[in-house]
C-alpha cells in the first residue's frame, strides 16, 4: 500500500507498478507535479549490492588525499573519477559545497557514435572489487531507472516505452558521494547547495542520514526523509523541459547536521539519468497550452549538459 507524507510526497511500492500500472502512475505523476519529487519502496536493486557499494566507497574515501588525488582528471569536468572537497559550487552560488565525489559513467565501444561524449572510466586499484561492484550497480540503477520512465509515461498518456529509445546509450552518471564530519564552524558553505538536477530523472540511495530537503511551491523548505533502503526519486531539468513545466525540477539542498550528528560523515550514492546526447529536449505535444510558446526553446542533451556543467564550475 501507498503512504503519503503530510506534506503529500508519494511514497510508494515500484511492485505496485505490475500490480496497478495506472494508479502508480497517477500518485507518482502527482507527486512529480506538485513536489519534484517521490520515494519507492520494494525497488529491487539488491541489498547486498547496496551494501557492498557503500563499503567500497567508504574504503576509497578512507584513503589519503594524495592517493585520491590521482584519480583527479582536471581536463575531464568531473565526469570521471574522483572530485575533491570544496570544488563543485551550486549553480549561482559563492561557497562551494561541504562534499567529495566519485562518478562511473557509461562504457562505451570503440567507434561508438557518442564515444566522444563520453571518456573512459578510471578506477582506484586500492579498493579491490571497486570496479566491479559500481560497473554492477550503474547496469542496475539503468534498469530501475527505466520503469520509473514507464509510468511515468503512462501517467503522461504517450507510449509506455517512449523514452527506452531517448535514454539508450544517455550519458547517465553515477556519483558515490562523501560528506565529511563537521568538527568546526563551515561559516557560509553546506554540503550541498540548493540546486536543481540537470538530467531526465535521478534515482538516490542513502538518504535516510537526515539533511536532504526540497523546497515547495509556496517557499517552504521540507525535510525528504526515506525509510531505510527506499529510493529517492526527482525530476531533473531536462525532463522538466520535455513536459514543458508539468513536471518540476525542483531546488533541493543537503544541509549541515544537527549537532548531536555533527561528528557523523554521511554517504550516499545518486544515479543521474540522461537522455541520449542527440536526443533534441522540446516539449511534448500537448503539453504547451494553445496560443502560448513553449517555455525553453529545442536545446540537444549533450548542449544542455555542457551548458550547465559550466555554471556550475566542473567545466
Amino acid at each position: 500500500m501507498a503512504t503519503i507524507t503530510a506534506d503529500q510526497i508519494a511514497s510508494v511500492s515500484l511492485k505496485d507498478a505490475d500490480r496497478n500500472p495506472d494508479e502508480f502512475a497517477k500518485k507518482l505523476g502527482r507527486s512529480f507535479e506538485d513536489y519534484g519529487f517521490a520515494i519507492i519502496a520494494d525497488h529491487g536493486i539488491p541489498d547486498e549490492l547496496i551494501h557492498r557499494a557503500e563499503e567500497k566507497a567508504k574504503a576509497f574515501f578512507a584513503l589519503p588525499e594524495e592517493t585520491k588525488k590521482k584519480y583527479f582528471l582536471t581536463d575531464g569536468g568531473g565526469q570521471r573519477g574522483y572530485t575533491p572537497f570544496g570544488i563543485e559550487t551550486a549553480k549561482g552560488a559563492k561557497a562551494h559545497d561541504l562534499k567529495e565525489f566519485w562518478h562511473v559513467g557509461r562504457d562505451l565501444p570503440e567507434g561508438h557514435k557518442f564515444r566522444g561524449h563520453m571518456p573512459d572510466n578510471v578506477w582506484p586499484s586500492e579498493v579491490p572489487s571497486f570496479k566491479d561492484t559500481f560497473s554492477e550497480l550503474y547496469a542496475t540503477f539503468d534498469r530501475t531507472g527505466l520503469k520509473v520512465l514507464r509510468a511515468i509515461a503512462r501517467y503522461l498518456k504517450i507510449d509506455e516505452d517512449y523514452f527506452a529509445d531517448t535514454v539508450r546509450d544517455g550519458n547517465s552518471i553515477l556519483r558515490a558521494l562523501h560528506y565529511p564530519p563537521q568538527s568546526e564552524p563551515t561559516g557560509n558553505h553546506i554540503r550541498a547547495g540548493a540546486h536543481e538536477d540537470i538530467n531526465t530523472i535521478t534515482l538516490l540511495l542513502g538518504a535516510e542520514e537526515a539533511g536532504l530537503e526540497l523546497l515547495t511551491k509556496d517557499g517552504r523548505w521540507i525535510p525528504v526523509s526515506p525509510k531505510p533502503g527506499e529510493l529517492v526519486i526527482n525530476i531533473g531539468d531536462m525532463l522538466q523541459r520535455l513536459t514543458n513545466g508539468r513536471l518540476r525540477s525542483t531546488s533541493h539542498r543537503v544541509v549541515n547536521p544537527q549537532p548531536d550528528r555533527a561528528s557523523h560523515a554521511r554517504y550516499s550514492m545518486p544515479f543521474f539519468l540522461h537522455f541520449r546526447s542527440d536526443y533534441l529536449i522540446e516539449p511534448l505535444p500537448g503539453t504547451v497550452p494553445a496560443g502560448e510558446q513553449p517555455k525553453w526553446p529545442p536545446i540537444t542533451a549533450d548542449e544542455y549538459l555542457k551548458e550547465r556543467l559550466r555554471e556550475i564550475k566542473l567545466v
